[in-house]
């Protein structure tokens, strides 16, 4: 029983044993997770201790005063309120983007009603956005007068109340709305851009062809639905102070336009400097076209662009368009074509000149209303100023050169006459430019220029001075004559010089103007005095040869037939040698005439040839067969009569030195020479 029971108490033992190493291994455990849980809380610990701070501002207007935290809640919606309708509108404003980033093309009416729609909402946001800064800048002020807010919650958000301010007092919508609307009216700009350029065409050839028939005015070169289209994107564009922008616009394509359509007229000349060419003779073709373009540039181009510019700016007011148009004639070219005409009033004087400066007032003259009405207002001042110049130096330029046309004549008598007895080269001149002066299409506009040149210096001008100053060059002309003929000193050529001279006033002034000033007597004695100065000259030159044949001697002389043929041979000789010196002299001197040549040859043929002929019939026998026959009967009749015929020729050359010098590669047209200088002509 002992051993039982000690053997029981052994286990009893053992069993504690086990429970309290289990109670140990538990409670070790828990030991180790609580120092798990320990380790774990001490960075939360942490980070509490670090957010107590913004805890304890959060829990502030707890403490604050109960009034103050009781009247908080108004200040907060009367700001409210306003800052939302704000956001409202704005979020409204950024629904517009998608619609206004499109291309205005596809729905232009659609757009600017949207545009319009940004336009007041940009002026809701402008005139709110203040309204709006203010209550929320109360109750900023509010909260930290009574200390209900956190000082750094305060500070951001009055950090962000300024910048809202700076922008709102920037005064820049874009700020507003990202730059929608500029974004916007960039693409409108660009959209008339495009109406204007598609529709915008140069003026076909064929109506730049008809230069010279009268002009007929083109109908308006935009549609009428393009027309409206570009003044509504005006309107929009002139709310948001964008005109100068817009007008820029239209000034560059229209200018463009109207360039374009005048680089069909190969206008290259109009750049012509001073420099580049001599006189007015050697661009005289250029100046009879420059009156054709201006005038085609003027009635078909400018006339149209003036009739536009109306069309599409009238509600802007005359100032407005006529601005607009100034800007494009200036730019276009009329003011190279006004610059052309001062360049060649700044040329050397020349008579050739007063015609084409007569020929410049004359096209400008003709055009004289449309420069009123097309350039007539302030914005053309410049285009004005430059008309008023050209035309004051072409009137004083053709005026000085008009008065001055006697002492050139008077001048040139101190210069000996041709040497050749031909017409003198101011002779000819003169009258030709006196005719041309008196000529319908001169006349009218120099008696103007004269008029309106005298008026300027407070004189009176009548026509009788312009036929008055006429005559006394065509005077002086004469008394030129009488001192070259007495500077010959061959008196045959004296006479073929008078020749000369008297057919050519005789032809040349019958049925002309200037010829009905002289009156029909006057060139009456003109042709007789031709015809006794050709008997003359006949007479005391070619009729001196014919002593040499006289038979006088060989009827007399009756020493035999070798006596007679040595006679013969003798008077052949004298009559060789007299005739080659007497044709060698002559074949130098000119009759420009045709008619006058034939008629002063035949003279001459009749004179000589039938003298030569009878004397060869009765005496050539004697000779003809000598071993030198060849030597004596030199000429048969049918010889002599060619050789005299075919005196007094023009010679090609004459002329060469007086072309002028031809232009630069630039200019040059190919065009007549037709120089005729102050000095070299006259």
């Amino acid at each position: 029983m002992a051993a039982s029971g000690d053997s029981a108490a052994s286990v009893e033992g053992i069993e504690k044993l086990v429970s309290a190493r289990k109670s140990l291994m538990l409670s070790l455990e828990k030991s180790k997770a609580l120092s798990s849980t320990l380790e774990k809380t001490g960075p939360r610990l942490t980070e509490i201790n670090q957010r107590l701070p913004s805890l304890e501002s959060a829990v502030r207007p707890i403490r604050a005063d109960k009034d103050a935290l009781g009247a908080v809640g108004g200040h907060i919606n009367r700001a409210v309120g306003p800052a939302a309708a704000v956001l409202k509108v704005f979020d409204a404003v950024h629904g517009l983007e998608k619609m206004l980033l499109s291309d205005p093309r596809n729905d232009l009416a659609g757009y600017l009603s949207v545009l319009k729609r940004l336009e007041e909402a940009l002026r809701f946001l402008g005139d709110n956005c203040g309204l709006a800064i203010q209550w929320l800048e109360d109750i900023v002020e509010y909260l930290e007068d009574n200390t209900v807010a956190d000082d750094r919650y305060l500070s951001n958000l009055k950090k962000s109340l300024r910048s809202l301010r700076e922008l709102q007092s920037d005064g820049g919508r874009a700020h507003l709305d990202g730059g929608l609307l500029d974004a916007a009216l960039d693409k409108l700009e660009g959209e008339s851009r495009r109406l204007l350029m598609e529709h915008s065409l140069p003026l076909p050839m064929s109506s730049i062809s008809s230069l010279g028939e009268p002009a007929c005015i083109a109908p308006s070169p935009l549609p009428v639905a393009v027309i409206k289209k570009l003044q509504a994107i005006l309107g929009r564009l002139i709310a948001n102070k964008r005109l100068d922008r817009c007008i820029s616009i239209y000034v560059e394509v229209r200018s463009s336009n109207v360039r374009a359509s005048l680089q069909a007229l190969d206008l290259d000349y109009l750049e012509i400097s001073i420099s580049e060419f001599n006189d007015v003779q050697s661009i005289e073709g250029y100046i009879a076209q420059w009156g054709k373009h201006l005038e085609f540039a003027v009635k078909h181009l400018f006339e149209a662009e003036y009739k536009l510019c109306n069309d599409v700016f009238e509600r802007l007011g005359m100032d407005v368009w006529m601005g607009c148009f100034a800007k494009i004639a200036a730019q276009a070219g009329i003011l190279a074509f006004l610059q052309f005409g001062k360049t060649v009033t700044e040329s050397k004087k020349d008579p050739i000149k007063l015609l084409k400066l007569l020929d410049i007032f004359a096209s400008l003259n003709k055009l004289r209303l449309d420069f009123n009405r097309l350039f007539g207002g302030t914005a053309c001042a410049e285009i004005q100023n430059l008309t008023r110049d050209l035309i004051q130096r072409v009137i004083n330029g053709a005026s000085e050169i008009f008065w001055e046309l006697l002492a050139q004549v008077e001048i040139q008598r101190q210069t000996p006459p041709p040497p050749d007895g031909s017409v003198p080269r101011l002779v000819s001149f003169v009258t030709d430019y006196c005719n041309r002066l008196l000529g319908d299409n001169y006349k009218p506009i120099l008696t103007q220029a004269l008029v309106i040149h005298r008026s300027w210096n407070h004189e009176k001008f009548q026509e009788r001075l312009l036929i008055t100053e006429i005559l006394k060059i065509m005077k002086a002309v004469e008394l030129n004559l009488e001192t070259w003929v007495k500077a010959y000193d061959d008196s045959n050529l004296a006479n073929f010089f008078m020749i000369n001279y008297h057919w050519h006033l005789y032809k040349h002034l019958k049925g002309t103007k200037l010829g009905e000033l002289f009156g029909e007597s006057p060139l009456k004695e003109h042709e007789q005095s031709q015809e006794y100065y050709t008997t003359v000259f006949v007479k005391d030159s070619w009729g001196q040869l014919l002593d040499h044949l006289s038979r006088e001697r060989l009827i007399l002389f009756s020493g035999g037939r070798a006596t007679a043929r040595d006679l013969v041979k003798k008077k052949l000789k004298i009559f060789n040698e007299a005739f080659d010196a007497m044709y060698s002299k002559q074949s130098n001197w000119v009759m420009l005439e045709k008619d006058l040549r034939e008629k002063t040859t035949q003279a001459i043929v009749q004179t000589v040839v039938p003298v030569y002929r009878s004397f060869m019939q009765h005496y050539g026998p004697l000779v003809e067969k000598d071993q030198s026959s060849s030597k004596y009967a030199k000429y048969t009749v049918q010889n002599l009569e060619k050789m005299l015929g075919s005196l007094y020729q023009p010679k090609p050359t004459r002329y060469g030195s007086f072309k002028g010098r031809q232009l630069s590669g630039k200019f040059n047209n190919g065009l007549q020479d037709l120089r005729r200088t102050a000095s070299a002509v006259m």
